[in-house]
């Protein structure tokens, strides 16, 4: 059984940054496919980022490539996610996903664990 906690989320203003962290107990984190997902008020739960069990690879949802940045330290057992020039419309609650297969994915129906997500709003 995996546990996730995530970290860092805030009120900020248009434009600034933010970086969140995950971090995972009770598994072996190396094994983990993760991924950050986000839910705003009244909508689904969306995908916003992957990154495979070593680092290699890393897929992004088309509105944060560019902005968005997701990394992972094995040796901490933590996943990342830079956000740079924050719009509003990425305030949400954001939460990290452990998948335990190899192959990155984005649907979240895929995922295994999850935590219970942090808020993130960005004032215009």
């Amino acid at each position: 059984q995996v546990q996730l906690v995530e970290s860092g989320g805030g009120l900020v203003q248009a434009g600034d940054s933010l970086r969140l962290s995950c971090a995972a107990s009770g598994g072996t984190f190396s094994g983990y496919t993760m991924g950050w997902f986000r839910q705003a008020p009244g909508k689904e739960r969306d995908f916003v980022a992957v990154i495979s069990w070593a680092g290699g690879r890393a897929y992004y949802e088309d509105s944060v490539k560019g902005r968005f940045t997701i990394s992972r330290d094995n040796a901490k057992n933590t996943v990342y996610l830079q956000m740079n020039s924050l719009k509003p419309e990425d305030t949400a609650v954001y939460y990290c996903a452990a998948d335990r297969t190899r192959v990155p994915v984005t649907t979240k129906g895929n995922y295994d664990y999850w935590g219970q997500g942090t808020q993130v709003t960005v004032s215009s």
